[in-house]
């Protein structure tokens, strides 16, 4: 499967399953974005495929790869984007799935930024993962309610 249609069939469902789509929340897919390097001499454009906004806070970014990809072509780059939060106090969240595997990441920026890689997570293993992935993005929906 293709990247869009990864995104289409597979991450769009789960959202919505997931309550994303509804007030408080709103997707912004293909979101352009900027980073500068300290020194300013360079500069990394990038897209983030889907970001799911709570007002301002960011509740989670997500890569979307080919499902012939690996997940971990996807890790540089995500965490690229996660680096791009404008809430640099608190953690950011992201998942990359390529449909048929996932992986949630936490990016914690400090003097030198952090990040942790959960289990990955299969949906054709016995007993579908896809309900332990859809348990996460839902715990994910409720961090920094109270911000």
């Amino acid at each position: 499967m293709l990247e869009n249609v990864v995104k289409l069939t597979i991450v769009s469902p789960l959202l919505f399953i997931a309550g994303l789509y509804l007030s408080p929340f709103h997707i912004k897919a293909e979101k352009s974005l900027e980073i500068r390097a300290e020194d300013e001499s360079v500069i990394i454009e990038g897209r983030i495929d889907i970001l799911v906004l709570r007002q301002n806070f960011w509740v989670t970014v997500i890569e979307s790869k080919q499902t012939a990809f690996s997940i971990e072509e996807g890790l540089a780059q995500i965490l690229t984007y996660m680096l791009a939060d404008p809430k640099a106090e608190t953690p950011t969240f992201g998942m990359i799935t390529n449909g048929v595997n996932f992986r949630f990441v936490k990016l914690v920026r400090e003097a030198t930024p952090k990040y942790a890689l959960s289990d990955e997570f299969v949906i054709d293993n016995r007993g579908n993962e896809l309900y332990n992935v859809l348990k996460i993005i839902k715990r994910l929906s409720q961090v920094g309610v109270n911000k």
